[in-house]
């Protein structure tokens, strides 16, 4: 059984990875799209949008609506993929660590 003290030491070591951690995923890309392709979003793992891509055939005006919710369904899917890197990440840093169940640490 660990002791509190190792306990205490691993829990400040992960806190260490865990900043490194955040660090980079600032650098990891994800591609989040909708309409088959057509409206693409480049986002880092932590969330910051990198670039809009959106095919020339959506721009009509007339189509506004559909080109906006095109939109707003590509930045879920970057930022849904965004999240599960991020968790991926910090899970790694978390494992052989005897926290209680349900406990998350802070991403």
């Amino acid at each position: 059984m660990n002791s509190l003290d190792d306990i205490l030491k691993m829990a400040q070591n992960v806190q260490a990875q865990m900043a490194e951690a955040q660090a980079s995923l600032d650098g990891i890309e994800v591609e989040g799209a909708s309409g088959g392709g057509l409206v693409k979003i480049r986002a880092s793992a932590k969330g910051r949008i990198i670039g809009v891509s959106l095919d020339d055939s959506l721009i009509v005006p007339s189509e506004k609506q559909m080109l906006e919710d095109l939109i707003t369904a590509a930045f879920n899917d970057a930022r849904a993929k965004a999240d599960a890197v991020a968790g991926e990440a910090m899970g790694k840093m978390t494992q052989g660590i005897p926290l209680p169940p349900g406990f998350k640490l802070p991403i």
